[in-house]
């Protein structure tokens, strides 16, 4: 266990590397508190996004200077009108695995890569199968039911094999997925498969889990392309901006000049989608502190604090809410989410979130209402399951001591057990 002393001298740790970025460092005390240290990194976080405005003033959409060198920390930038030719080098997210080389289009977010990368498929496949798994992110499904017509959706099933089909198959496997569909995934046969499109969002990017379905995609010879939204686990916690990115792993071989035709084909379809669509991204939004070795030393630390408090956290609404918990498993552990005892909509789902955040802030505890996750703070927000749609209340784990998190966590339980009652009895 972590005590409040060893947190709030990582925190510091990470308030420095986010502050030495600066070119003025702001004064700031050591922090003191989990409000103190919400507030120091999205002051600094604030501080680096005008500083970089006011640094590369003549890096504009219209690129009328020759001059401009844009540049965040260790990623530098080149491109000419509306970033549609946007070239970046720098740092990867990830690790690269053994045996592959890898291509990387960054966009203006997460949802902008893989529709870049869906929309673009279609000038590569006339029609494919497109299988899902339970858990899989709502948006995506939905994208694929309303503007990807020449994908046909086919949600799997625990225990379903991949077996070949008079289709083309794309298997999308998302790292929102239950625990035990994405398991079940990396034991079946994949070589019927033609593209993996993997959602790594909910991974730090260095994860082992990663690395395992790369190597489970590299043993069938899989083409792989990887899609990640950028500001929730690489970021720490700030949500520096809006970033997005499709990365094309292809696999060595000679006997893989198909897959790999493939794999560049997509890749070149994909840059014309994100030139076409203005889903470029913003040199502005690389964070500028990722990369060095302290960086990576402290995501580890942070990603791994969050996934120990999900492990408690699932533990203990299984044997307290096990009623009212609708998935304590998903394969990332970074939220669970909770039901009612009547059915939720969104409007239902949303003032619950609301509520139990506002009282539970009220009583001192650092959880607050709000969307996505991997924060120094409990987030609460509605959740849409779109294959079973039915509404629920997401809780997500926060970066915290052990002892804050337990205390909260039971805090949670008690006030989610007490409003079902009082709606039962009302």
């Amino acid at each position: 266990m972590e005590t409040i002393q060893a947190y709030l001298e990582r925190k510091h740790r990470e308030i420095g590397l986010l502050n030495d970025c600066l070119r003025s460092p702001l004064h700031l005390p050591r922090p003191r508190s989990v409000d103190e240290v919400v507030k120091s990194k999205f002051r600094i976080a604030a501080a680096l996004r005008a500083e970089h405005a006011l640094q590369d003033w003549n890096a504009t959409e219209t690129a009328w200077s020759h001059t401009a060198y844009p540049a965040s920390g260790p990623f530098a930038f080149s491109y000419d009108y509306q970033r549609a030719d946007l070239k970046v080098s720098g740092p990867s997210f990830y690790q690269h695995e053994a045996g592959s080389t890898s291509e990387t289009i960054y966009t203006a977010s997460g949802m902008a890569a893989i529709s870049a990368l869906l929309l673009a498929s279609a000038e590569i496949i006339d029609k494919a199968e497109i299988l899902v798994l339970p858990g899989t992110y709502g948006e995506t499904l939905e994208l694929i039911e309303r503007f990807v017509a020449h994908l046909r959706l086919v949600a799997l099933k625990l225990g379903d094999a991949l077996a070949p089909a008079g289709l083309p198959r794309i298997l999308l496997l998302d790292s929102c997925a239950s625990a035990g569909a994405f398991e079940a995934v990396l034991r079946c046969d994949g070589s019927a498969l033609d593209l993996l499109i993997f959602d790594t969002t909910c991974f730090a990017g260095r994860s082992g889990r990663i690395r395992r379905v790369l190597r489970w995609a590299g043993r069938w010879r899989i083409p792989v392309v990887m899609v990640r939204s950028h500001n929730k686990l690489d970021s720490l916690g700030v949500e520096y901006g809006r970033l997005g990115s499709a990365v094309f792993v292809r696999w060595r071989g000679k006997d893989l000049n198909a897959s790999r035709l493939m794999s560049e084909c997509l890749a070149a379809e994909t840059r014309n989608a994100v030139r076409l669509l203005g889903g470029a991204a913003l040199p502005a939004h690389f964070p500028p502190f990722m990369g060095t070795a302290a960086y990576w030393a402290l995501t580890k630390k942070r990603v791994a604090a969050i996934l120990r408090n999900g492990r408690h956290t699932a533990r203990y609404f299984a044997s307290e809410l096990a009623s009212r918990s609708a998935e304590l498993h998903f394969t990332h552990g970074l939220y669970v989410t909770l039901r009612g005892k009547r059915p939720l909509i969104e409007a239902t789902a949303r003032q619950a979130a609301e509520d139990m955040s506002c009282d539970l802030n009220s009583a001192g505890f650092p959880i607050r209402h709000a969307g996505s996750f991997g924060f120094d703070f409990a987030a609460t927000e509605w959740f849409h399951d779109a294959m079973t749609d039915r509404y629920s209340v997401r809780v997500a784990v926060p970066d915290l001591p052990s002892e804050m998190w337990e205390d909260l966590t039971a805090a949670i339980a008690g006030w989610w057990a007490r409003r079902q009652a009082s709606r039962v009895n009302a």
